[in-house]
């Protein structure tokens, strides 16, 4: 048992110090000189030697609501609560299930989208599908009547700047 402990032990020690290392760039691994092997020269521009390697951060562009919230959009998950197609009852149906959905959770943005000849209601802003399955699982049991037609659809989402700021 203490064998296998030590060797575990050992295992995430070296595994951390591998990581820790340096990383060379693509450009330095080739300009390294390997004896009986060839030789690339790479000449570049300090300007590039800057950028190669690096991960590359979207730069998205800044929403803001009249409340002054300020919010980027992203790909994310939405709970679509209601879609229907019947043009005298879908339109109605859908502002009243988000009526009831804003009373019983007033937290989540609610939208209605009209795509003719389709109504839908969609619920939520979430960044991950566990978080929207997490309130779809609260909405079911909330709304017992309605939960089988709800479900997790991806779409664009709205999220806040404060909390964008891992992305």
């Amino acid at each position: 048992m203490k064998k296998l402990f030590y060797f575990l032990l050992f295992c995430c020690v070296s595994t951390s110090w591998m990581n820790a290392q340096e990383t060379k760039s693509i450009i330095d691994e080739l300009n390294t000189y390997y004896p009986g092997k060839g030789r690339v020269t790479i000449y570049e521009d300090e300007a590039i030697k800057g950028i190669v390697g690096r991960p590359i951060t979207p730069q998205l562009p800044v929403y803001t609501e009249p409340g002054g919230v300020s919010y980027v959009k992203m790909r994310g998950y939405k709970i679509q609560a209601f879609a229907g197609n019947d043009q005298r009852t879908s339109k109605n149906e859908a502002y009243r299930k988000q009526a009831l959905i804003n009373q019983a959770f007033p937290e989540l943005e609610t939208v209605i989208i009209f795509e003719s000849p389709f109504w839908r209601l969609r619920v939520g802003n979430f960044k991950t599908r566990e978080e929207a399955e997490e309130v779809l699982n609260e909405m079911r049991q909330a709304f017992p009547s309605f939960g089988k037609e709800m479900y997790i659809v991806p779409d664009e989402i709205k999220v806040p700047i404060d909390q964008s700021a891992d992305y």
